[in-house]
């Protein structure tokens, strides 16, 4: 089990880089990505499976040398739901109190493709945080 959770952790790092890289450049284009999103849903998913395994490691008695590395184990999955929380706050900090089917088609396409940036510039962030701490968790592992 302590090879899968070292694979799990290498596809962590992984893709939450690709996700930063390729959301962070999309973002600084001011280009919504496709790929972006479902690079940021499957580094969630590994995110979330890494913290599950880790979980069973410590149930089955396997302790890391260092204990540090149960905080940057744990802190991505927090990372994580922090920067949902963030993402889905967006939407309401870019409008305001702008009705948005008020607004003529131009400006509602404009309006819309602002928060999309907003939330691919807040998830990229995340994902890298979650990159730099996954990677710190590695190197705390004793391996």
């Amino acid at each position: 089990m302590i090879a899968v959770h070292i694979a799990v952790g290498f596809s962590v790092i992984l893709l939450n880089l690709a996700a930063g890289a390729i959301g962070g450049i999309a973002w600084y284009r001011d280009r919504p990505s496709v790929p972006f999103w479902y690079l940021l849903r499957a580094a969630q998913v590994s995110v979330f499976l890494q913290v599950l395994l880790g979980g069973l490691l410590v149930v089955t008695n396997h302790e890391p040398s260092d204990d540090l590395h149960y905080l940057y184990g744990i802190l991505p999955l927090f990372i994580s739901f922090i920067a949902e929380g963030a993402r889905a706050g967006a939407a309401q900090r870019e409008l305001g109190e702008t009705d948005f089917e008020s607004l003529d088609p131009d400006t509602q396409q404009a309006t819309a493709l602002a928060i999309v940036r907003r939330e691919m510039g807040i998830m990229a962030v995340s994902a890298g945080v979650i990159f730099f701490v996954a990677l710190r968790a590695a190197f705390t592992s004793g391996l």
